[in-house]
């Protein structure tokens, strides 16, 4: 195998794939690259079982070949370099040279035939298109409220409830649950799959802006994510989701309409004084005002602050772990946000104001604490 390419091209290939580089594995082999050179192109996989990444660079092949490569010690030397052309070739049965424009290496190589092989072909999958932005938004918007659970793993990813003319991504870890709805992210049928957080966060993070839209090919138990020259194969989570839409509170009839980001801060603030091992603040609304307070004792420590705000309801007393709040008020970006209560004991309905609620696409469910 032989072929020249250039060092920055390399290093974004090889940089857009190690995300499914395993940690730890108990095969050995997969903390190498397959590298696959074949009509112009080099073709870079790394994967875990769990999740492959697979992308394309075209390069000057001067002979084709398919070798697996050590990733860190590879990440390393591509990094190190300048851009410039570099060129990687065979030197014996077991090591590879990378020779640049005044030095080179030489590292070891394996067979790729001791690299598993893995399809990107889904049996009787579902193909859907979706806008890459859209997407990317949405998986942005739940994420955070994914669960670690090992009894029940369908919490552990995000739902996405597929339909014609709109489709929702839903995730919960029990205490909190965000629904996010996009009319740009739909189906030719009603469907569904569960998207584990870790190839939902990868997705996420190597979307680029001028990608503008992602193909799904989906069956019972994987996905295939293809978006300009990378593919994600992953495994869904098999299993039923919860019934979301039975949890979200209907008849809340305490509402407190407030400033997004003036909320925000001063949860932050207030916050700082809170149990660090809780993080419980208190909300004490009444006509017109609401009050924050934390503290914790064993450090002699509390915050107080009153803001104003547009409340209807009954006096209420009600506890929320502070950083749950912190999360679903941060993912937002509507300017007012509406908070609907039924009593100190049951979920909190969090959704943009009326006047937002066209252009704000998520909404949060948050379920209160017993504070003193």
């Amino acid at each position: 195998m032989e072929f020249n390419v250039s060092s920055a091209e390399l290093l974004k290939g090889l940089m857009d794939v190690s995300k499914a580089i395993p940690s730890k594995t108990a095969l050995p082999i997969l903390d190498n690259f397959l590298f696959r050179v074949n009509e112009g192109i080099l073709e870079i996989t790394a994967s875990d079982m769990e999740l492959t990444l697979r992308t394309g660079i075209p390069v000057d092949v001067q002979e084709e070949g398919c070798i697996a490569v050590p990733s860190h010690q590879l990440i390393d030397l591509v990094k190190s370099l300048p851009d410039q052309p570099i060129s990687i070739k065979t030197s014996s049965e077991s090591s590879f040279e990378c020779i640049w424009s005044n030095g080179n290496s030489s590292l070891p190589y394996y067979p790729a035939e001791d690299y598993p092989e893995i399809s990107d072909k889904c049996a009787d999958a579902r193909n859907i298109v979706f806008p890459a932005q859209a997407l990317v938004n949405g998986i942005t918007s739940t994420v955070f409220a994914t669960a670690d659970d090992e009894m029940r793993p369908t919490m552990n990813g995000i739902f996405f409830d597929l339909n014609v003319e709109s489709s929702t991504l839903v995730a919960s870890d029990s205490h909190k649950l965000i629904c996010y709805t996009d009319t740009e992210l739909k189906s030719p049928e009603k469907t569904s799959f569960i998207l584990h957080k870790k190839p939902a966060m990868v997705l996420k993070s190597i979307i680029g802006k001028d990608i503008e839209s992602v193909s799904v090919d989906f069956d019972e138990s994987s996905a295939v994510f293809r978006f300009g020259a990378t593919t994600l194969i992953c495994r869904l989570i098999i299993g039923r989701y919860p019934k979301y839409r039975d949890v979200i509170p209907q008849n809340n009839s305490n509402i407190l309409k407030i400033d997004r980001v003036q909320l925000l801060n001063t949860v932050k603030r207030v916050a700082v004084c809170a149990n660090k091992a809780s993080n419980h603040i208190k909300f004490e609304l009444s006509e017109g005002l609401l009050e924050l307070t934390a503290q914790d004792l064993s450090f002699a420590i509390a915050a107080y602050e009153k803001v104003p705000c547009e409340y209807n309801g009954d006096s209420l007393s009600i506890g929320f772990k502070s950083s749950f709040l912190i999360e679903i008020l941060s993912n937002m970006t509507c300017e007012t946000v509406v908070m609907k209560f039924a009593d100190a004991r049951r979920a909190a309905l969090i959704v943009p104001s009326e006047e937002e609620s066209e252009s704000e696409k998520i909404c949060g469910i948050l379920m209160p604490i017993m504070v003193s």
